[in-house]
């Protein structure tokens, strides 16, 4: 352990229990790890990818295909391990796809880099190659990138298709796409940048995966609130409460004593007044809608259907916002200042009931900036899974549209990226030389691993690819069915330059990060303070805490 003999007492600077690894056993240890992740998602790349299925504590079930759901429900302890987990969290949250991709690349870029450190080259030599290597890629990417127009619809519909492929929605991908682009569509906004938050997905059980439908307008996942009210209002005006509409009870202590059954009265009646009061605020303004943030008193409930006014209480905060959005009114925070301004329009609200649970239409706004696209499926695990596809086709048109930059898949811009990456380690030279032409085999192992999870040969798929590419045909890529190098950009087959860059960013320091580790030093969790307390006989139990590994 960290302890040095001094005048023949060992000295420890560690509490006891702690461990520590340092040098070559740590780094095996690191790239054993981050190997160990890559490879537990490795099968699900590409079209013909195949599933996991994750059962946690409780028993509940995942299936998926989506490489950051996969990394995120298993129960990771390795700290190197977690780092993989970090860059697929990353590549999720900054393009909503390509997150097998980069951990694959990261796995890979440190399996290469272990074979450099057993010809004793310096980790730093391989952190300064690869460094190069990443900046050197995404110059390269940019020559192979395809400008496209956002108005081009059927282009997008490929990039939509490209990213739900081997994500359980086989045979609607083409519906499911263009529900994609039609949202992604409806909410850019006039700066050009899309939030896909203000496209809201709806999850419901039931039906097949072609009922699945784009609401132009807010689906809210409640039902009125009175059955008195009506079920369907046309050329509704809505108002946005995010105040109840209740009598507050007062902070302040106060006493009220009451002697004779009037006054009892005369106090419920004022109650009562002022609830009809509010309700007559909102009537006022013309209101025909409400849906309220908070709760609304049973007796207002009353005096609501009782005009007639459709009510939702309890509205989440995000769903609120999009109300907003969709309608065109505002969100107000006291009755009393409700004015028709204030008012979404819409031109129907209806309830309806998908599956066995009702649901509130919000439709046919003028010019929603908010929309809702409604899922179906036999079963809970296929919707769940068509959520994750449709989240990732809506982030990845929404990329597309920002950037209008395209890049064709099947493995084209990694076989592309190796080859020029070994043309330009020859100019480099030295030790560097060897970790950018490390970064360039990596690269192949997208294409590789696309080969093999379709079950075709990996090296002869590679040899057909570089060949292609050598000629100069940047696009050619793997064709899954037939396994023959074919133009992707002819197949449809797209993706946003932007999910190749970040995949490549993220990997490359992920690996660099992980390989300048050279100790590992783990203090043991709930030991007693000061590492002293629970020992045998004081000092004694210091034996047998050398040779401990994790």
């Amino acid at each position: 352990m960290a302890a040095g003999q001094f005048g023949g007492t060992p000295i420890l600077i560690l509490k006891e229990g702690s461990q520590r690894t340092a040098g070559k056993e740590a780094q095996r240890s690191n790239i054993m790890a981050a190997k160990a992740v890559a490879g537990a998602v490795r099968t699900t790349l590409g079209p013909k990818g195949m599933d996991k299925m994750m059962v946690d504590t409780m028993g509940d079930v995942v299936i998926t295909n989506d490489g950051v759901t996969i990394l995120k429900e298993m129960d990771i302890e390795h700290p190197a391990a977690k780092m993989m987990v970090e860059i697929a969290k990353t590549q999720d949250a900054e393009v909503g796809d390509g997150t097998t991709t980069a951990v694959v690349l990261a796995g890979e870029l440190l399996k290469q880099a272990e074979g450099l450190l057993d010809q004793e080259i310096h980790p730093t030599v391989i952190a300064a190659g690869y460094r190069a290597a990443a900046d050197k890629s995404l110059e390269i990417l940019k020559t192979i990138a395809v400008e496209v127009s956002v108005k081009d619809a059927e282009f997008l519909k490929k990039i939509a298709v490209t990213a739900m492929t081997g994500k359980g929605s086989g045979t609607a991908r083409d519906e499911l796409a263009n529900l994609a682009v039609e949202a992604v569509k409806a909410v850019v906004d006039e700066d050009g940048s899309v939030d896909t938050d203000n496209i809201t997905v709806e999850k419901k059980v039931g039906g097949g995966i072609t009922d699945s439908e784009l609401v132009h307008g807010m689906v809210i996942d409640k039902d009125r609130l009175h059955p008195n009210m009506p079920k369907k209002v046309t050329g509704a005006k809505i108002a946005m409460l995010n105040a109840a509409i209740e009598i507050e009870k007062t902070e302040v202590d106060a006493k009220i004593e009451i002697t004779s059954p009037d006054q009892l009265q005369a106090f419920l009646d004022q109650e009562e007044s002022m609830l009809k009061g509010m309700v007559d605020d909102i009537m006022a303004t013309g209101a025909n809608v409400v849906f309220c943030q908070k709760g609304i008193d049973d007796l207002a409930q009353h005096f609501l259907a009782k005009v007639g006014i459709y009510t939702v209480r309890r509205v989440k905060k995000s769903d609120m916002e999009k109300l907003a959005r969709a309608t065109g009114g505002r969100v107000v925070t006291s009755i009393h200042d409700l004015t028709a301004n204030d008012l979404g329009k819409a031109g129907l609200v209806e309830e309806r009931k998908i599956g066995d649970e009702k649901m509130t239409f919000v439709e046919d706004c003028e010019n929603p900036k908010s929309v809702s696209i409604i899922l179906r499926g036999g079963t809970e695990h296929v919707v769940d899974e068509l959520q994750r596809a449709m989240e990732d086709a809506l982030r990845v048109v929404g990329v597309v549209v920002e950037d209008k930059m395209l890049v064709p898949g099947g493995g084209a811009p990694e076989v592309e990226l190796a080859l020029r990456l070994r043309e330009y380690a020859a100019t480099v030279g030295g030790r560097e030389q060897l970790a950018i032409e490390a970064f360039a085999d990596s690269m192949e192992v997208i294409p590789k691993t696309l080969a093999e999870n379709a079950g075709l040969d990996q090296i002869d798929s590679l040899v057909a690819l570089r060949s292609q590419h050598e000629k100069g045909i940047k696009s050619a890529g793997l064709d899954m069915d037939t396994g023959e190098p074919v133009d992707m950009l002819a197949l449809g087959v797209v993706e946003p330059l932007r999910v190749k860059t970040q995949a490549i960013n993220s990997a490359a320091e992920a690996a660099v990060m992980i390989l300048r580790i050279d100790d590992v030093i783990a203090s043991k969790s709930g030991g007693a303070p000061g590492g002293m307390g629970g020992m045998p006989g004081g000092m004694g139990g210091m034996g047998g805490m050398g040779g401990e590994d994790y």
